[in-house]
């Protein structure tokens, strides 16, 4: 009987249990609700909104430009039985907590939410945090505020700007270009910018210019110096006549050293990362494409598992423009590095002023547990994640350690009036670069004073001629419109992936090149909506915006600001710009569907073959580029570069489907000496290319 009765009792208890309402907390992603969830515990049910949940109509404009700008906002299609969740568990919750990102958009998403699920806006129900991890949520959740409707202005403003931009002057790019096309206020300028590179690399002319490099000897020991001018002035050297008279001018080997200049220099830690500096890092450093960058560190912000420590945040918020970092982020480095490196490695306390224009809304993006080293964790990341990872902790690390300190040479020889200078140094202190080293490679010159001999062993006179300024990349693109104030950390990444969607430019060894296509829609743009395409307006706008955010405009009034004078442009436009044909090109061959000529047609991914006699034929084909080697798996067919829908480039056999042959290197048209099967040409860092088998370990020497 005993036994019974707590049985019963136990069933009740649990009953009970059952009817206890728990807290609702609502974030974007399941991964992140996932790891949040964990650290709340069981009073609270953690679920997702997978991003926004309303937004303006695709089909329509969805602006009342006559009602000031009201937005016509609806539930995004699809998201019905996830609103009807959503509701369901609202109505059952004890309390809803709205916790998206602690952004603009973020605030926009709590804000849909809570008119959605009919909660009140003056309910302190909105939690922030710039890292998930235990104390960050446990403390947000301590001090709960309201949405803040100055920030869902500042995006709903953005939103709306958009809107009117991009569906006023699509349109007339339709009627007078083509169908398909797009305009946007960041795109548009990002596409100049592109084009005027491009401009600028057409008109450059070379000029000749020449160097001098010598190799000297002190004793035994060698080191290098580099023409510098004649008779205590620098001289240009222009051309060849320029270097025969310095040669003729020195008349045997010894040179005397006049002047012997030693200081003491100091390198100071860079800055922790910003959205834009990760980004041109990742680029840089782990060849990362800019919205690869922002996937992964997604993955690290929202959580991993680590093994018995459960799943946590690995970063803080990936989206920001500020270097400031944390009192207690700060404190935690300054342990670390004390512990790891000594006292003299750390500089803790040091204030970091950020650029004018920055928001300032978050930290800057750093390793939320600073003793999660990237070697104690990589078990647990993938190759990715770990390489971002590392990036991302070496150099938040860095950025808290002490100035390295190099000593510096700086040394004058001359021999009948032409003068050689040599540099050197060394590296007296390593400071930050224990870490996150990015200085050359020690210098060093043999101990020199004044007065002494020096010889000459070789002089090599070169040519050189100016190049022309490189086309952008994605890291150098993003770098240029950050100097303007053009965009914001969230919109870089669907800039760039927007202008190579629409086919206005396309990626040419990872350098932007415009299309065809792209320099029309850019000329009709520059000459029929200026401001669009003014760096400076757009950059005051982006002003306007954050001071909307900061509560000082009104946003009905910058959005008016900008559109009563973009409407006159509407018109006008609509009136003057004249229909552009797009003439198609011969192929110079026939259709072998009917025998008509082939032409070159400009469609939505590029250029392709169709046939002339459109539209009783349907006849297309892709334009390859064959490049000279048989097909190394059925030596019938020739090797094609293709490109994929996202325009990576890749190699496979003409004679597809028949040969499946793929291979995203290039094949040299050789057989491995060692096991025989075909060789490709792989980049390696640098610039250069290496031959190697396709499926062992042979490898050819590296040719730059």
């Amino acid at each position: 009987m005993v036994t019974k009765t707590t049985d019963n009792t136990k069933k009740k208890t649990t009953r009970k249990r059952s009817k206890v309402k728990k807290n609702l907390v609502i974030v974007e992603s399941p991964a992140k609700a996932k790891t949040i969830e964990k650290y709340l515990g069981r009073n609270y049910k953690v679920v997702a909104s997978v991003g926004h949940i309303r937004d303006l109509k695709k089909s329509s404009m969805s602006v009342d430009i006559e009602n000031d700008y009201t937005p016509e906002y609806i539930n995004i299609r699809g998201k019905g039985p996830l609103i009807k969740d959503l509701k369901k568990e609202a109505k059952n919750a004890k309390k809803v907590y709205l916790a998206s990102d602690p952004d603009r958009e973020g605030e926009a998403i709590a804000w849909h939410l809570a008119h959605i699920l009919d909660l009140d806006l003056n309910d302190e129900n909105r939690v922030v945090f710039n890292e998930i991890t235990k104390d960050a949520v446990k403390d947000a959740f301590n001090q709960p505020r309201k949405i803040n409707i100055d920030l869902v202005d500042a995006q709903q403003a953005r939103r709306i700007l958009d809107r009117l931009v991009g569906y006023s002057i699509s349109p007339i790019l339709w009627k007078k270009v083509k169908k398909g096309l797009s305009a946007g206020r960041v795109q548009s300028i990002a596409l100049k910018l592109i084009i005027d590179r491009e401009n600028e690399i057409n008109a450059f002319v070379p000029e000749e210019y020449w160097t001098i490099d010598g190799n000297f000897k002190k004793g035994a020991k060698k080191f290098q110096a580099a023409f510098y001018g004649i008779d205590g002035k620098k001289k240009k050297l222009d051309n060849n006549e320029d270097v025969m008279e310095v040669m003729a001018r020195i008349k045997d080997k010894d040179f005397n050293v006049d002047k012997v200049e030693k200081k003491e220099r100091r390198r100071n830690a860079p800055l922790p990362y910003t959205t834009s500096s990760l980004q041109q890092d990742a680029a840089n450093k782990i060849n990362f494409r800019t919205r690869k960058t922002m996937m992964v560190a997604q993955q690290l912000y929202e959580g991993i598992t680590l093994g018995t420590q459960g799943q946590q945040g690995l970063i803080t918020y990936m989206r920001t423009d500020s270097t400031r970092i944390s009192p207690v982020a700060q404190a935690a480095a300054d342990n670390y590095i004390t512990d790891t490196f000594g006292k003299e490695y750390s500089k803790h306390g040091s204030k970091v002023k950020n650029a004018s224009g920055a928001q300032d809304a978050h930290e800057a993006i750093r390793p939320s547990n600073v003793f999660n080293t990237p070697e104690s964790i990589a078990k647990y990341l993938n190759k990715d994640q770990l390489k971002l990872y590392t990036l991302i902790w070496n150099r938040f690390v860095a950025s808290q350690m002490s100035a390295a300190i190099f000593d510096t040479v700086k040394v004058n020889l001359s021999q009948n009036g032409v003068m050689f200078i040599a540099n050197g140094s060394q590296v007296k202190f390593n400071g930050y670069m224990a870490v996150y080293n990015d200085s050359d490679k020690n210098k060093m010159l043999p101990e020199m004073a004044e007065g002494d001999i020096v010889v000459k062993d070789t002089l090599k006179p070169e040519q050189h001629f100016t190049q022309p300024p490189a086309r952008y990349s994605e890291a150098t693109l993003i770098k240029t419109l950050e100097e303007n104030g053009i965009g914001r950390p969230s919109t870089y990444a669907p800039t760039l992936e927007t202008i190579q969607r629409r086919y206005y430019v396309k990626l040419n060894a990872k350098r932007f090149e415009p299309t065809e296509l792209g320099e029309i829609v850019n000329t009709l743009i520059v000459e029929f909506f200026p401001n669009i395409v003014n760096t400076k307006f757009t950059a005051e706008m982006e002003n306007q915006l954050d001071q909307v955010e900061a509560g000082k405009r009104e946003w009905v009034h910058v959005v008016d600001q900008f559109y009563k004078p973009f409407s006159l442009e509407l018109d006008n436009a609509e009136e003057k710009m004249e229909k552009i044909q797009i003439k198609d090109e011969p192929a110079g061959f026939d259709c072998d569907v009917c025998g008509h000529p082939m032409v070159i047609k400009l469609g939505k991914f590029g250029k392709f073959y169709a046939c002339s006699n459109f539209p009783d034929c349907h006849n297309t084909k892709a334009i390859v580029k064959e490049i000279g080697v048989t097909c190394p798996i059925c030596k019938e067919g020739q090797v094609i570069e293709r490109k994929t829908k996202k325009n990576r480039i890749f190699y496979g056999c003409d004679r597809y489907p028949e040969c499946e042959f793929t291979s995203w290197d290039k094949p040299v048209g050789r057989d491995c000496p060692k096991c025989g099967k075909y060789l490709v040409e792989k980049k390696v860092r640098g610039g250069g290319k290496q031959v190697v088998c396709s499926e062992g370990d042979y490898q050819e020497n590296v040719v730059k």
